[in-house]
């Protein structure tokens, strides 16, 4: 719960924030910043959509280049709608957290479908698109239209616990955090003042050693005074990830074609390519392998750890001739792989059977 014993000057003013975004706002690709707007230059609703879904539990540096990539293929909603899911799903490989881009891929549609391709501008009529939640909605609405929508994203609560000295833990305090969040949104500048607190988490008021200091809230800040800005947010322990374990086959041709599944579209990397293999469960797993061949085991292992458990997978290379004909999968020809359309997982796979090839080559 919230400790408010003692009395201070004045709350944290939305205005203070928005003047020191005005000088201070972080340059991204997606974003149209306080001079852009001096311009009159509008956000995107598109980017701004597509921005929001790629931050998803991602960090700004890991989105950026993927974000250019996806803007200089696919430049608008309509374009994204009519482009093939192996298309997206290759260039969003490496992302991670894949349901966010079979869940963009039905939104443009429907926004082209549905909407004649403008989307929605408010909080509820974005929620009624696929893959849009509470979240995505109220940024999109605040930051592309301008609506007076409360957006929390990690950094939001931070701030807000500490603004606040909110010692109840995450994420028991979301909603807390949420009515204090609330409260500071202003009906002026919303947009800005969104990703102003987001900035000021992001860049000040940081996880570790937060810059008290400099921050434009350093005089209202509950935690600040009370010494106690470094212990916030509190957060309920973690239970431990359990282990999982399973087997990837990868074979390549004697003409360079590599055998590759496209995974089922609902499920852990649903719709993307990838190496036949077992199931992934928390005992060793026994799989037929997808095509008799002469196969080795590489003398490591591809260790990755999703949201919910660490994965090990062991790894058995083949090479077989090219009148070879598997059981499952497709073998895909050399020019046309790309281990970059792999998602993180199956490249460490390919990564160690390709060192393996090398060596035996």
């Amino acid at each position: 719960m919230r400790d408010d014993s003692g009395d201070r000057a004045a709350g944290p003013a939305a205005a203070d924030l928005l003047a020191w975004y005005d000088d201070h706002a972080r340059d991204m690709p997606w974003r149209v910043g306080p001079k852009d707007r001096a311009a009159q230059l509008r956000p995107d609703p598109y980017r701004v959509w597509l921005s929001e879904v790629m931050l998803q539990q991602t960090t700004v540096a890991a989105v950026t280049e993927y974000f250019r990539r996806f803007t200089a293929r696919w430049p608008n909603v309509a374009a994204l709608a009519a482009a093939a899911d192996g298309d997206v799903m290759g260039e969003w490989a490496g992302l991670g957290y894949y349901a966010r881009a079979r869940n963009l891929l039905k939104c443009a549609r429907a926004v082209v479908a549905d909407h004649g391709g403008v989307f929605p501008d408010t909080r509820e009529g974005l929620l009624s698109l696929p893959g849009i939640g509470p979240y995505t909605a109220a940024a999109v609405a605040s930051i592309a239209f301008d609506r007076a929508e409360v957006v929390v994203d990690g950094n939001v609560e931070r701030v807000m616990a500490r603004v606040y000295d909110v010692h109840t833990p995450l994420p028991t305090a979301k909603p807390e955090l949420t009515v204090l969040a609330a409260a500071l949104t202003p009906e002026v500048r919303p947009g800005d003042y969104a990703q102003a607190v987001m900035d000021l988490g992001a860049t000040i008021c940081t996880p570790k050693s937060p810059a008290c200091g400099i921050c434009p809230w350093r005089a209202p800040c509950l935690a600040r005074v009370r010494g106690t800005a470094a212990m916030l947010p509190k957060k309920l322990p973690k239970k431990p990830k359990p282990v999982r374990f399973g087997i990837a086959y990868v074979v390549r041709r004697a003409d360079g074609a590599w055998l590759l599944e496209r995974r089922p579209d609902k499920g852990l990397l649903g719709g993307m390519l990838g190496w036949p293999g077992s199931e992934w469960i928390e005992a060793v797993p026994e799989a037929a392998p997808p095509m008799q061949a002469e196969w080795s085991e590489v003398p490591a292992e591809a260790l990755h750890t999703f949201t919910h458990f660490h994965l090990r997978l062991r790894v058995h290379v083949a090479e077989v001739a090219i009148e070879a004909a598997p059981e499952a999968g497709a073998f895909l020809p050399a020019g046309e792989f790309r281990p970059s359309d792999l998602p993180t997982v199956m490249r460490k796979a390919f990564d160690l059977a390709q060192s393996t090839f090398d060596n035996d080559g």
